[in-house]
Formats: C-alpha cells, sequence, structure tokens
C-alpha cells in the first residue's frame, strides 16, 4: 500500500488512530471553520463523535495516509445502527464513509487514493458504503467519479443541503 515516490505511503487504519481520526473528523465536518473550535469538542457531539470513539470495533475499517511527519489523512467506514445512524445512514449493513485530509495536502489527490484504496478493502466485506456529503462540497465530484450515486437530500446540521450517497459493490 506504500508509494516510494516522496507520496504518503497508506496502511489500514488502526484502534490507536482514534486521536487522529477525531482530527480527520474535525476536518471533514467543516468545524475547522468555526472561531476557536479544535477536535476534541467533536466528543461533546453523539452525532460526530460516534464515527470514531471506539475506532476498531466490528465493522470498522480504514485506510491511513502516512507522511515523512506523520499521518497526513484518513477513509474510514463505520457501521452505525439504530441509535447511532449517522448523516449518510441508509441500511444497518451499510457502512458510512467519513474522509478527510489535512489542510496542507488538500488537492494533491490523496483523497482519491485513499478512497480507492478503502474501496478495494470493503469489496467483498460489505454490500456497499454510503456517505453524506454537502452539496457545495467539492468532494462531491469524487464521490461521483468513483461511482456513488445521490440517493436523498437534505438540510445538514448548518442548514445547507447535503446528499446521502451509495455506492453499490457488484454483486449485492
Amino acid at each position: 500500500m506504500s508509494e516510494s515516490n516522496g507520496a504518503p505511503s497508506l496502511r489500514l487504519a488502526r484502534p490507536d488512530d482514534e486521536p487522529f481520526l477525531l482530527t480527520m473528523l474535525f476536518y471533514a465536518a467543516h468545524a475547522d471553520t468555526e472561531p476557536g473550535a479544535h477536535p476534541e469538542q467533536l466528543l461533546t457531539q453523539p452525532s460526530l463523535s460516534r464515527y470514531v470513539v471506539g475506532f476498531g470495533r466490528a465493522g470498522d475499517l480504514g485506510v491511513v495516509a502516512e507522511g515523512s511527519a506523520g499521518p497526513v489523512g484518513a477513509a474510514w467506514l463505520r457501521l452505525l445502527a439504530g441509535e447511532e445512524r449517522g448523516y449518510g445512514w441508509i441500511d444497518d449493513a451499510i457502512p458510512e464513509l467519513a474522509i478527510a485530509t489535512a489542510p496542507g495536502v488538500v488537492g494533491r489527490g490523496l483523497g482519491t487514493r485513499m478512497l480507492r484504496e478503502l474501496i478495494e478493502h470493503a469489496r467483498g466485506r460489505y454490500p456497499a458504503m454510503s456517505l453524506s456529503v454537502r452539496q457545495d462540497n467539492p468532494a462531491r465530484r469524487l464521490y461521483l467519479r468513483l461511482g456513488f450515486s445521490p440517493v436523498k437530500e437534505r438540510t445538514n446540521r448548518v442548514g445547507g443541503i447535503s446528499d446521502t450517497m451509495i455506492l453499490r459493490f457488484e454483486g449485492s
């Protein structure tokens, strides 16, 4: 999963990546745009913290991008069912995706690499994967390019419009 051309290498996420995943969730949720906000504040918001707290439980799967100075991005899946249903919930058997890169590496194709790698690991393990994305988020184009399809739209937590999207795996 690694590259030797100076690009970050990819590895499977581990339970000890939970603090880094929290930081990536902070960026994925655009919480970094709120003045004075920091990643640990997400722990007080069950609607967001459910995506990372206790990472490594059954059904969790992720990819972390490692640069020379440490992790710089992550893409991960989590099965969220019942009271835990997240923003991109479609079905209890379909995990939800969270993905982000550190601000210093945005726009370099790392999100595409991580997501492609995660899709390969998820194929055969799950029937599909889902996500929620703001309609004005440039990453929405990546999801469409990789085969995700919008299935519903809703008003998000900040008053904008988000799409719930799904990527179905062949044979599912």
